[in-house]
């Protein structure tokens, strides 16, 4: 048996042996929204913005969770393994292996574009000073994430779709207003319509090739061996190949904005 199918149990939980999950100390929870906490944790991880991790709950599963800082996660409640991370306090121990895929690589005049929890991988830009724009967006006020703490780090713009902070409406509306042709490049994240959105702009404006999108699948393994977030039609792994792709490569056909596939590889349509 080859190492790269040589498992081991932890907590309960298989893992794989030649990237072990580490064992880290929630030290310190923050309440972002009714839905969104941020795990502060006992180590930092030398990691790109965009790079992920993934987290094991113990004797619960591993979920893949963008790195929000080097020591921290920043998650939405959306089923049973964020329930049961929710659950968690400071002191308990949850398990960290990363970091993993690969990150943003800004160059030059940045632009970041994000949507709803998506804001989490591009909030290093900003601790990192790489960021000259930030459009964030949310349905709501109380929804959007880290406006208080980017607000006077980088040129902040805020979108909420019911008009209650900053524009009336989607983040595109700010994206056109920017000029995005006059940004080198465009880092994104947030639901996959918006990215999709997004990316038309950044095509009809001739710099879809500028736009660095960060894409969520499913993932089982996180380091590129199950192929459970493989895209279609090329075959390109989310977990190793990305998790962030440029635009002109999310353009050539590919299942982005289409469809994801569940834990059975059921197509899921968005």
């Amino acid at each position: 048996m080859t190492a790269a199918k040589t498992r081991a149990t932890l907590w309960g939980v298989l893992m794989i042996e030649e990237i072990p999950s580490e064992p880290v100390v929630i030290t310190h929870i923050v309440r972002e929204t009714a839905s969104i906490r941020t795990f502060e944790f006992s180590r930092r991880f030398e990691a790109q913005a965009g790079q992920f991790c993934m987290v094991w709950i113990p004797g619960i599963d591993e979920i893949p969770m963008a790195l929000s800082a080097g020591n921290a996660i920043t998650v939405q409640k959306v089923g049973e393994a964020t329930g049961a991370l929710f659950s968690r306090s400071e002191g308990d121990v949850i398990g960290i292996k990363g970091p993993l895929g690969n990150g943003f690589s800004p160059e030059g005049r940045v632009l970041a574009v994000a949507g709803g929890v998506g804001a989490a991988p591009l909030r290093p830009l900003v601790t990192y000073g790489q960021a000259d724009t930030f459009i964030l967006g949310a349905r709501t006020a109380e929804e959007l994430l880290y406006a208080d703490e980017l607000n006077g780090k980088v040129d902040l713009r805020i979108a909420t779709d019911d008009g209650t902070r900053g524009h009336h409406g989607f983040v595109t509306a700010l994206l056109e207003e920017a000029d995005p042709a006059s940004y080198d490049t465009i880092c994104v994240c947030g639901p996959e319509m918006m990215m999709k959105a997004v990316l038309a702009i950044l095509d009809a404006h001739g710099v879809a090739d500028r736009g660095q999108f960060s894409l969520h699948r499913y993932m089982k393994c996180g380091v590129g061996i199950c192929g459970s977030c493989c895209c279609d039609p090329s075959g390109l792994r989310v977990c190793r190949d990305g998790p962030v792709f440029t635009g002109d490569v999310l353009l050539q056909s590919s299942e982005f904005g289409r469809y994801s596939r569940d834990a059975s590889g059921r197509r899921i349509p968005f």
